[in-house]
């Protein structure tokens, strides 16, 4: 890059390039934030803690299809192919295509799939790949941020795409998305994890 070039780009621009060569993932992960702040919803990935509790509700022996809405930069993504089976497919749909990109790039496992696209659109999406219904979906979206119906709908597409016995694990930071699930799941399990930034609240909605 000139420094004619260089001096023409926006300070911003010039401090997101420079914090993800720095910082990798984290970078990454904080240029997300800064770009889309109500869609990636926090500064920091989630901790482990955070991980291993949302994930402890799940039936990993017969769980062939986990789904994942916003996986960033593969945060949950990879505890989720050490626990899925052999013959397990992983699922990630992010809008942001900076994250599809990296995750594409770092991630070689046959098991793994990343789409660029809507968590709306599940139910195409997973059909594009050979299947019909997702064993457990996954989301961090935050809800209440998201643009006027989009949350809704996809509420109630991920609850057409969940088999009977499965469940939309939700971790967010505040419990009014509770609100919202609770108009398509009738069976919602409550969780907090205070070692996280910030404290997360989780939900665990099943499709009885």
């Amino acid at each position: 890059m000139t420094s004619t070039r260089v001096a023409r780009e926006p300070l911003i621009q010039r401090s997101l390039r420079k914090a993800r060569r720095a910082f990798g993932p984290a970078g990454l992960f904080f240029k997300g934030f800064v770009k889309h702040p109500a869609m990636v919803g926090a500064i920091v990935p989630s901790s482990r803690r955070t991980i291993e509790r949302v994930l402890s509700r799940v039936d990993w022996e017969n769980t062939k299809l986990f789904v994942e809405y916003g996986p960033g930069v593969g945060t949950f993504c990879r505890p989720v192919l050490d626990k899925l089976r052999r013959d397990g497919t992983l699922i990630v749909i992010d809008t942001n295509p900076d994250f599809i990109d990296y995750l594409s790039r770092t991630i070689g496992d046959s098991r793994f799939i990343a789409v660029n696209g809507s968590a709306a659109d599940v139910e195409e999406i997973i059909r594009a790949h050979g299947f019909e219904q997702a064993d457990y979906v996954l989301s961090g979206l935050p809800f209440t941020n998201l643009p006027p119906g989009v949350g809704p709908a996809i509420m109630s597409a991920t609850h057409r795409v969940l088999r009977q016995g499965g469940a939309f694990l939700v971790y967010q930071y505040t419990a009014r998305a509770r609100a919202l699930m609770g108009q398509y799941f009738h069976r919602i399990d409550k969780g907090f994890e205070p070692v996280n930034v910030p404290p997360c609240v989780i939900s665990w909605g099943w499709k009885d």
